[in-house]
């Protein structure tokens, strides 16, 4: 229990403080003044700090994967023997480094079995991260058919697409001048509708699509339909990073 109080609070720091009341549940000798002693070494670490130039940025980890996919990454003076195994994967690794990471502006990681556990034991093992800068907010796009909807990010970001359908969910969007025969239908959806749209828009700064059956087909015949949309504009950059396990202790990454 001690040690794993102290490991918990303590590694990977450059300090850190232990309180000694409530340390020993129950008492180990009751009646007895007791203290605490611990055991510890400085690793040598050597810190790398990341500053991508993104404004108003938010961190989205893309994939991350503590083990080795290959034999040149972090290789420099390991035996062989410690770089054959590329089939290495840590099956926690996205989960946590996601967790630790997603929807901040810095986030720090430590490249140690101690946290993603040992998924090969006997090869040296990297973290690879990628991500991406995620901005604020989630945008729409809706036009009615037969009309062009246009689609367009900021400088320096591109267009992500969340959903989209080309149909009728409900009997007031588009509906001004339309008889209530083209309304009726409201569980109407283009099943290729998201795919065609990402074909068209995804990591573009701008794009249009017509909100047309010739590029949807017709998914209701006779209902008057429309083009629903909704994305985000992402920054127009994945960064991938290798993190030694034991050069790099704790690795960070900042959006500034």
């Amino acid at each position: 229990l001690h040690m794993s109080l102290s490991l918990n609070r303590c590694d990977g720091l450059r300090t850190c403080g232990l309180n000694t009341q409530g340390l020993s549940t129950p008492d180990p000798c009751f009646g007895t003044y007791k203290y605490y002693t611990t055991n510890y070494i400085c690793i040598p670490a050597e810190i790398q700090l990341f500053y991508p130039h993104v404004e108003n940025g938010k961190i989205q980890i893309n994939t991350a994967n503590y083990g080795r996919t290959d034999k040149i990454t972090c290789s420099q003076g390991r035996p062989s023997k410690q770089l054959q195994n590329t089939n290495c994967f840590s099956p926690n690794a996205l989960n946590f480094v996601s967790k630790s990471c997603n929807g901040r502006e810095r986030c720090e990681v430590y490249a140690t079995h101690m946290i993603f556990t040992d998924p090969c034991f006997g090869t040296y093992k990297y973290l690879a991260i990628s991500y991406f800068c995620l901005p604020h907010g989630i945008r729409s796009s809706l036009v009615c058919e037969h009309e062009t909807s246009a689609l367009t990010c900021e400088h320096g970001t591109v267009i992500h697409i969340h959903s989209a359908n080309y149909g009728r969910t409900d009997s007031s969007t588009c509906s001004t001048g339309r008889p209530p025969a083209q309304l009726a239908k409201t569980d109407c959806y283009s099943l290729n509708s998201h795919t065609t749209v990402a074909s068209r828009c995804e990591w573009k700064s701008s794009c249009s699509i017509l909100a047309s059956n010739s590029v949807f087909s017709d998914p209701c015949f006779g209902t008057f339909k429309y083009l629903y949309i909704s994305y985000s504009c992402l920054c127009n950059f994945l960064i991938t990073f290798f993190f030694d396990e034991q050069k790099v202790q704790k690795n960070s990454i900042y959006w500034k």
